[in-house]
């Protein structure tokens, strides 16, 4: 791979992940309530599911799933399912929310496992992958899945730093508005509409 296609490529995942998005005001708004770590873990999950995402570009299992309707569909409908899910426990818990630390290791395996699903049941990341990466890679090379994983993997990592930054960017911020006692609660809400849209975005995009 030459340098110059490999810069394209970062400097255009760079852009993509700063693009408002789903994942960044998810993000955001979880980093507000619970603190930059909570953010923190949220981002790792994220990119585990994208690298998840990656390896089957490479293997050509997200060929055949794009290849086949009701695989896409099946997985848009489990995927917006478990948004909403996650909103409807997210406004029912709004009334009692705290903006506290979600410090516990259970908590933190929670918060990880939500974002490695929240990615791997959304198949518009895995068709997004399949259409980037393969345009930075000369297809007919005999290296072209190792090129794949490496553009794979660095996406994954200037995803993880710019996502740990909005956290912690974030984590200050909640510090100077931690006082208020109604912002557990609008947070809540927030939360659950912020996943509401998400799914909803699914189903009908």
């Amino acid at each position: 791979m030459e340098a110059q296609t490999f810069l394209y490529f970062l400097i255009s995942s760079i852009l993509l992940t700063l693009a408002p998005g789903p994942d960044n005001l998810y993000l955001l708004t979880k980093s507000l309530s619970e603190g930059a770590k909570s953010g923190i873990i949220l981002s790792a999950g994220l990119i585990s599911g994208i690298i998840f995402h990656t390896l089957l570009v490479m293997i050509g299992v997200a060929a055949l799933i794009q290849s086949s309707p009701l695989a896409l569909n099946l997985l848009k409908y489990f995927g917006a399912t478990y948004l909403l899910f996650l909103a409807f426990n997210a406004f029912r818990s709004s009334g009692e929310m705290k903006l506290s630390r979600a410090d516990s290791k259970k908590s933190f395996i929670a918060l990880y496992r939500r974002g490695v699903l929240m990615n791997l049941l959304n198949p518009k990341v895995l068709l997004f992958f399949l259409a980037f990466l393969p345009q930075f890679v000369n297809l007919s090379d005999t290296s072209a899945s190792f090129q794949i994983a490496v553009l794979g993997l660095t996406f994954a990592i200037q995803g993880f730093i710019i996502f740990s930054l909005i956290a912690i960017c974030a984590g200050r911020l909640r510090k100077f508005i931690i006082k208020n006692k109604n912002l557990g609660k609008i947070f809540g809400t927030i939360e659950g509409s912020v996943l509401t849209l998400i799914a909803l975005a699914l189903i009908f995009t």
